[in-house]
């Protein structure tokens, strides 16, 4: 099976941010860039490579929230960078809720639409 470049991205992405965050764990001093890194692809993959343009409102809500969701991933890079202490857990988390949630309900509203 023939994987598409958008799916290696984001399977890349997500690897190397997981890995930029296992390592910030453990304080290494590279690896707020390593996280960033990773952020960066994968929510180059949420923002522009994926994309919805048909007419369901619920499916455009759930776009936004996982656009927001992507964006949040990169801003914890950020804060990983500028302050050395642990308020980067928070933006995370938010992160993780928005991307989890958006992650099951987008495929179910989009079943919803092709029953229709």
């Amino acid at each position: 099976m023939k994987v598409k470049w958008i799916d290696m991205t984001a399977l890349a992405g997500a690897a190397v941010l997981f890995v930029g965050l296992a390592l910030q764990f453990f304080r290494f001093e590279c690896a707020p860039y390593i996280y960033l890194l990773g952020a960066v692809l994968f929510a180059y993959v949420q923002v522009v490579a994926t994309g919805y343009s048909g007419a369901n409102a619920v499916i455009r809500r759930l776009r936004r929230q996982q656009i927001f969701g992507a964006m949040l991933l990169v801003f914890t890079g950020v804060v990983m960078l500028l302050w050395h202490r642990n308020e980067w857990i928070v933006c995370l988390a938010i992160s993780a809720i928005l991307e989890l949630y958006t992650a099951f309900r987008i495929p179910q509203e989009e079943a919803k639409e092709k029953n229709l």
